[in-house]
C-alpha cells in the first residue's frame, strides 16, 4: 500500500472508505487479519482513526473484532448468505411493489434506460454488477423509504462480499438480465403484486447462484 494523503476532516470516515474498497476488491480476503500497524504506517496515520474506521466497518458486518486478536475481514457462511438475500427479498420486493403503484412516468423511463445498460454490459463482469446496483438503487430512491434505505445499504455490502462467486456461474448473467426484464416489465404495467414476486424470485435465484 502506498502512502496517501488525506484530509483530517472525518479521517476516519475516508479511512473506513478505503478498507471498505479493498475488502471488495479482495485486496484484503474474506478471514483475513487486518494489520492495523502496516497500514497506518502505509497511511501515514495513527492507529485511533484506524481503529474508529473499524469500528465502522465491524457495525456494517464487513469486519469481525475477535478479542484479544483484533480484525479480520468477515467470512460470510452459508447461513448468513440465506439470512441477507431473504432480508433483501423482503425489502426490496416492498420497494418494488411501491414503485409500481407511484413511479412517474418519467422515473419509469429512468429504470428502462438503466436496464438497457445493463444489457450492453454482459460481457463485463464488474461494469454488469456496478449497473445491476445501480438499477436496485434507483428503485429504492423512487420507493422513497430512508429507513429501509439504510437497512439495504448495510445488507448489500455484506452481499458485496460474495458477489463475484455468483457472477461467475455459467448462465447467471443471462439469467439475471431476463430476471430485470421481467421486474421491469411488471412495473411498466403498474402491477405491484407481480413487481414484487418477480423481485423475490430474482433475489432467491441470486441466492441459488452464490451458494
Amino acid at each position: 500500500m502506498s502512502a496517501l494523503s488525506l484530509a483530517p476532516r472525518a479521517l476516519y470516515e475516508e479511512v473506513a472508505e478505503l478498507l471498505r474498497q479493498r475488502i471488495f476488491a479482495r485486496e484484503l480476503e474474506p478471514g483475513s487479519w487486518i494489520d492495523e500497524l502496516r497500514i497506518a504506517e502505509a497511511l501515514g496515520i495513527s492507529r485511533t482513526p484506524l481503529r474508529e474506521a473499524l469500528k465502522v466497518l465491524a457495525a456494517e458486518g464487513l469486519v469481525t473484532m475477535k478479542v484479544r486478536r483484533g480484525a479480520y475481514v468477515t467470512e460470510v457462511s452459508e447461513k448468513d448468505l440465506r439470512d441477507v438475500y431473504h432480508l433483501l427479498a423482503l425489502l426490496e420486493s416492498d420497494a418494488a411493489r411501491v414503485v409500481a403503484q407511484r413511479a412517474s412516468e418519467a422515473q419509469l423511463t429512468q429504470i428502462q434506460t438503466l436496464h438497457l445498460d445493463l444489457e450492453k454490459a454482459m460481457d463485463n463482469r464488474d461494469r454488469f454488477f456496478e449497473i445491476n446496483e445501480a438499477f436496485h438503487m434507483l428503485l429504492m430512491e423512487i420507493a422513497d423509504n430512508r429507513w429501509r434505505d439504510q437497512m439495504v445499504a448495510d445488507l448489500r455490502k455484506v452481499m458485496k462480499l460474495n458477489r463475484h462467486s455468483s457472477l461467475f456461474k455459467e448462465g447467471r448473467i443471462e439469467q439475471s438480465l431476463a430476471e430485470h426484464q421481467a421486474i421491469v416489465q411488471a412495473l411498466a404495467d403498474r402491477q405491484p403484486e407481480v413487481a414484487a414476486e418477480r423481485m423475490s424470485a430474482h433475489f432467491m435465484s441470486g441466492l441459488q447462484a452464490a451458494q
